[in-house]
Parts: structure tokens; sequence; C-alpha cells
């Protein structure tokens, strides 16, 4: 009998319906604040000397910090300085006695372009000490003495210093050099809609005029914002003394019929004259001026306007003697840009446009002439060229980072390019399997590149720009955190649903986890669809998952379609049209695949968690999927986005345009409407243990979402949990908060009762 009563216990132990306890010394050993004590330096940040080929960084491992100096063109490495002989060498000249190990440098400089006459400041005194020889002096630097007298914050001078411009009551005053009046240029200026910096506040004072000079000093010009008719938010400060307070603040939601819009106005200094310019196009059509050259190529003034249902988007040409508009380039994209790696660039006084789009379904380069004709293209293929880093107006070439191209490599790694205008010299500067960030050279001529995965300590290489290493820098000094038991989370490649589209993420076990048990499974998640937070370089707690591990998870991050950017039109456009549902499916089969692949996998004990747009997402996934999520936390959920950011649900859910005719002449109006599926549609489903946190500051995603979604699940009559943060914006990221999700999976998801009323601050 007895025999038979310990087998059952036995059999019991091994399906895991006993309760498992938590591991809290694990979690708090693996922290990354705790972590942070066994790593120094993991990558290296140079600073250039002058326009020279040499620069300097400095390195900590576990024996202290050195100093080098590198020799780009030789490839040639040396310490700076011995911090045992400069501290030595200071003693003498000071007298003060100082660990070498502790000595710290103010001031850190090299004079010009010498990269062996080292100053800098110590004890109050400044100090030059000679690479070459060692020599360290002691020197006085000359006063600078000056008659010039800094202008008040609010004068706008021209670069002839014949003009001042400033703001008064919103409007742009004009007073010429000698005169002691002022010239009233504007007079319908106002709150709201304002040419001054000062654009949201009434003052009677004197401020800032929102104007940019030309390099002639004939002309300047103001982009004007109107936010007068745009709705307000409200929140209300509840920790404000002596009594709570409200802050109101304008917010545009998707579907509003009053949004920001532009008017572009020109000044003309001789004449004292105002000129309205004429660049209406589309109805509440976002404007932006780029940036160019005013001062070197003052006749023209470049901007974009987009529509407002985001696939429309021309590039036009001001010219400043006039004030006429030419239209240089039109460009229609479905469903819409993609405003984060747009770039246009205006080269050789607008002789050379470069233009970015995704006509192709891959964001790519094109060259055009001043007038709109397209020269070439730059780039191509299926891989996203996005950010310049780099223009080379007269070698005509330009560095730009790209996503995708390298094939067997995940694509949402970033690699850096170079490439002629002409499309020709297409070259790498950057291999390495890894997510790669460069610092280039003053010169144009070299490179530091840093790279490193999450399953990949980083490495530091110098390069130059024709795509050859030139030397290994440094590689971390890791020899105690492994020494503490620390390991490398592991990279995961899984399908979608659709069981064609790869998908990347990362998996973080328990250290000493067990593989024949079964571990419940929590995903952290983000959707997008401007980005996923999947971390693609080393990190040593990212996001504090690999810490959440430790207490007896599963953990897993995976951007899924829709998500991420870079990786094309068709995968970053997948939820457009369907803002809420578009990742659950993906989540859901991803976990699926991986308790198929691994045994320790509980498919019976699933959790979801996330922030913001991740909020929104677990909070969707537990009320869509009801028996397969058994836990979700959502933080900072934007739970309906019909109350969220025009931007955010205009551009990646839709917008439609209704215009119709009124009045004898048939006048056309314009309306606009969106309609985003909700979280709170989907209250009455939730079955599992649902927590909502949201801060009462949250001037991003407003409070009112968690609000309402609570609200449709009491009206369900369901059991959840909130935590209203106070004083908290939308970044949560306390201790306390990261606690609060840590005991909330330990007990509803790990079966671990904590009923101490005190919550241990892990970290």
């Amino acid at each position: 009998m007895m025999r038979s009563i310990v087998c059952m216990l036995l059999l019991l132990l091994g399906s895991g319906v006993f309760a498992q306890k938590a591991d809290f010394k694990a979690c708090a050993k693996y922290s990354e604040r705790n972590l942070s004590e066994y790593v120094h330096g993991l990558s290296i940040y140079p600073s250039w000397i002058g326009n020279s080929e040499f620069f300097w960084y400095y390195y900590t491992t576990n024996d202290g910090t050195v100093y080098y100096l590198v020799d780009a063109k030789k490839g040639k490495k040396q310490e700076l300085f011995s911090a045992e002989r400069l501290a030595a060498k200071l003693a003498e000249l000071t007298g003060k006695v100082e660990n070498a190990r502790d000595l710290k440098l103010g001031g850190f400089r090299f004079e010009g372009n010498n990269p062996y006459r080292l100053m800098f400041s110590k004890y109050g005194k400044d100090f030059v000490y000679d690479v070459k020889s060692g020599e360290l002096k002691e020197f006085t630097r000359e006063k600078v003495t000056s008659s010039f007298n800094r202008a008040p914050y609010w004068q706008r001078w021209s670069p002839d210093s014949n003009y001042m411009v400033y703001a008064y009551k919103h409007n742009v005053y004009l007073q010429e050099k000698g005169d002691t009046t002022s010239h009233q240029l504007t007079t319908d200026g106002e709150r709201y809609y304002s040419y001054s910096f000062q654009r949201d506040k009434d003052t009677g004072k004197k401020e800032g005029a929102a104007v940019t000079w030309s390099g002639d000093s004939k002309v300047f010009y103001c982009l004007r914002q109107d936010r007068r008719n745009v709705e307000e938010g409200y929140l209300v400060d509840h920790l404000a003394e002596p009594r709570p307070t409200l802050r109101t603040y304008k917010f545009p939601m998707p579907g509003d019929k009053y949004v920001y819009t532009y008017d572009l106005h020109l000044f003309h200094a001789g004449n004292k004259s105002h000129q309205v310019v004429d660049i209406a196009k589309y109805p509440d059509q976002e404007v932006k001026v780029l940036l160019f050259d005013f001062n070197k190529y003052p006749e023209y003034i470049y901007f974009t306007r987009k529509s407002r249902t985001c696939d429309e988007m021309d590039l036009c040409r001001v010219d400043t003697r006039t004030g006429e508009v030419f239209e240089i380039i039109h460009e229609r994209c479905e469903p819409h840009f993609t405003e984060q790696l747009f770039e246009c660039r205006i080269l050789n006084g607008g002789e050379d446009i470069l233009w970015w789009s995704e006509r192709s379904g891959w964001g790519q380069y094109y060259l055009y002439n001043k007038d709109g004709k397209l020269k070439n293209q730059v780039t191509d293929g299926n891989f996203v060229a996005s950010r310049i880093l780099m223009l080379d107006t007269v070698g005509r070439n330009f560095v730009f980072e790209g996503y995708g191209r390298e094939k067997g490599i995940n694509p949402e790694y970033r690699f850096f390019y170079k490439v002629n205008f002409d499309g020709s010299g297409f070259t790498l500067l950057t291999p390495g399997d890894g997510y790669h960030s460069i610092d280039l050279a003053k010169n144009g001529k070299y490179l530091i590149d840093n790279y490193s995965r999450v399953d990949l300590e980083p490495v530091s290489e110098l390069r130059d720009t024709r795509g050859k290493k030139i030397m290994t820098l440094e590689s971390p000094d890791l020899r105690l955190l492994y020494e503490m038991g620390w390991k490398k989370p592991e990279r995961i490649k899984v399908k979608a649903a659709d069981g064609i589209t790869d998908l990347y993420g990362v998996m973080y076990r328990p250290f000493d986890m067990d593989t024949t048990r079964k571990y419940p499974i929590i995903v952290n998640v983000y959707p997008g669809p401007q980005e996923n937070y999947v971390p693609q370089s080393f990190t040593l707690d990212d996001n504090g998952n690999e810490s959440l591990a430790q207490l007896g998870f599963i953990v897993i991050n995976v951007g899924f379609r829709g998500s991420c950017l870079n990786r094309g039109r068709e995968f970053h456009d997948f939820g457009y049209g369907n803002l809420r549902d578009y990742a659950l499916a993906d989540c859901k089969f991803v976990i699926e695949q991986l308790a198929d692949r691994y045994s320790f996998i509980d498919l019976d004990k699933v959790g979801i968690y996330g922030h913001s747009g991740g909020g929104f997402m677990a909070a969707a996934s537990i009320l869509t999927y009801p028996d397969f999520y058994k836990v979700a936390v959502a933080a900072s959920g934007n739970h309906d986005n019909n109350i969220y950011t025009k931007w955010w649900g205009e551009t990646y859910h839709g917008v439609k345009m209704h215009e119709k005719k009124t009045g004898k002449q048939e006048q056309k109006e314009y309306s606009f409407e969106s309609k985003i599926p909700t979280n709170i549609e989907l209250a009455k489903n939730l079955k599992g243990r649902l927590l909502l946190i949201t801060g009462d500051m949250d001037i991003n995603v407003h409070m009112a979402h968690t609000i309402r979604l609570a609200n449709a699940l009491m009206k369900a009559n369901k059991r959840f949990d909130m935590m209203i943060i106070p004083g908290a914006d939308h970044g949560l990221g306390t201790p306390y908060y990261v606690n609060l999700i840590r005991y909330y999976f330990v007990e509803n998801l790990l079966g671990d009762r904590l009923n101490s009323v005190d919550m241990e601050n892990i970290d």
C-alpha cells in the first residue's frame, strides 16, 4: 500500500500537478543589475582625432581600464599611456598620490590633428602629455577675451548680422541693424497657430521666432503648424501638491475632423515683405521641410507633402525669390509609406536627389536630377536599403545600413554597405553573422565595426571603407560572468501561421533546468508595426527575460509578421487593416511549434506579457484564445486604438477619405473615417488570469485604454486584476513594476503562492 502511494506521488510530481517553487535566488543572481558587476567593456566607442587617421578609445576589463591610440592607416595599436607612470608623474607635479587603477582624467582632448599631444585636466589644473616621450607638463590656458556679447535667446540674427527677427504674441517682427523700431510682418499668429517656438502658451515676452535664414540674409522662412482646432486630451496629476491638477494637451485621434495642418511662409528682409506659399494639394496633408544647405544655396527650399491617407507623397521645390512651387517627384505607395525608413537627400545644390522608395516591394534608393527625371536606380535587390550614414558628394558615393541581403543570415540583422551614385561599387563593409553598429572616421576612409548576436560575444574590428579588415581591436572579458553560471540564450527559427514565412526569435531557459521536467512557457510580445523589439545583439538580461526564466519558466521573444519594417513591404504591411489581430495566430503557432520541438515545454501552462503595443497584444491574445493562454499581463496597452494617436491608427490600420460637394459653387468638403477593432469587444471571452497595468500620467497611451477594458470586463462579470501606478508615465520601468510581473506569473502560472505583504526587490 505504501509503495503504491509513493509511486502515485512520484507520478503526480512528474506530471506537474503540484506547484513548483520559484527560484528567487537565481532570479536575483542573474538580474541585469547584479550581472553588470561582472561585465565591463562590451563594445568600443572611438574618438577620432581631428581629421587624422588616428583615434583613441578606452576599454575596461576585470583588470582595469586601459586607454589606446590606434593608427588606422598602419593598423597599429598602442597604449596611450601607462596609468601607473602617469599617476606617478602627476604626483611629482602636484604632490597628490592616487591609485592608478582609479585614475580619472577630465577634459580629455588632443591638439588639432596631432595624436601625440594629449591634453587633460586634473585637480583643477591643465596638463599636456607627450605620448611619444612620456613627458608631462602643466600649462595655463590662454584666456580668450572677446568683445562679442551673446545675443538674447529670442533674437534670430541674419548671417550678415544686418537683420534680427523675433516673435511677440505669436507674430513675427523684423528689426534692421541700427534701428530702434521693429516692423511687424504678420498679424494672424495666435496660440496653437504661432510663428514662435513658444507656440502652445500665450506670453507677453519676446520669444524666438521659428524661422530659418538663408545664407545670403535676404530671405527667411517659417513652416507653421495649425493646432487650434485639434481636440485635447486630459490627465489628472493625483500626486500634485497641495491638490490634484489637470493637464491638457493636443491629441489628434484616428478619423478626427481636425488634425495638425501646415502652411509655409516666406519673408524678404530687404523690402520687409511676407508671402504665404501655396503648398496645398492633399486635404490635411503632412508637410516637412527637408534638411538642405540653405546657407550655400539660398535660392530654394525643399519640402515633402504626404496625403492623410499616407499613400501619396511629393517632393517639392520653392523658389525663394518668387514663391513659386515646383513638384519634382510624385509617388504613390500602397498601403502606406514607411516613414521611419524614408530618406530624401538634396545634393549638389539640387542637381542630384537621392530618393528612397518601396516601389519594388523593397526599400531602395533612386537618383533623380533637379527636374525630377530618374537618372538611375542606385540600390537593387530583395533586401531593404535603409538609413544613410555618410554622403560623399565629391566621390559620389554613400554609406548606408541594409537588411536581408546576406543569404542564410537573420534578415533583421543590420549590415552596412557603400555604393556609388550610379549603382556601381556596391560593397559590404561589415561582414560577420551578427547585428552591426559602426563609427565612421571623419575623413570617411575607416570605420570601427562592433557586432554581436544574443549568442555571440561582441566583436570590435577596424575596417576601411573598401571592405577590408585591418585589425581586431577588442573582445570582452567575460570570465567572471561564465564562472558564476550565466549562459547565453538560444536563437530560434520557426514558421509563421502560413507555414511558409520564417520568423526569428530568442529563447531563455533556467540555467539549472532539468530537461525531463515540464516548464511553463511565457512569451514576451511586441507586435510593431514600427518595431518588434526582439533583441538582436548581445545582452545580459534583455527586458528582464533572462532573469524571469530563472524563476522556473521558458521565456521566448519572437518577431511576427507585420512587426518589422526591415523585412520588406509585404512582411511589414501584413497587419494593415487588421491592427488588432494580425500577430495573434503567428504567436500561438510559434508556441505550438516549440512545444512539439522541445518536450520540456508545458503547453498547458502558457503565459504572455507585453508593454504598450505588447500590452495590447497580450490582452488581445488571452481574449482571442482563452483556452490556450492561462495568464496574461498587459501593461500600458492601447486597447482601443480609436482613441490612440492618429498617426498610428491611420497609418497602420488605414483611413478612408470621403468627398462631397457643397454650396452653389459646389465646393469640395472632405471627411475621414477610421474604425479599428478593440480589445473591449473581446472582454466576454476571458477565462484565465489577466493583470492590467497602467500609469495615471501616461500621455502616450492614456489610462482610458485600460479603464475601458476594465469596464468591459466588469460588464461581462469577469474577474481580473488591475494596478494603476501613481505618477507613472508610459515608461513604467521601475523595480516595483518588474517584480509585479514576476510575482504574477509565479503565483498564477507556476502555482507558487506568495503570502508575504512585502514585495522583495529581487534586483
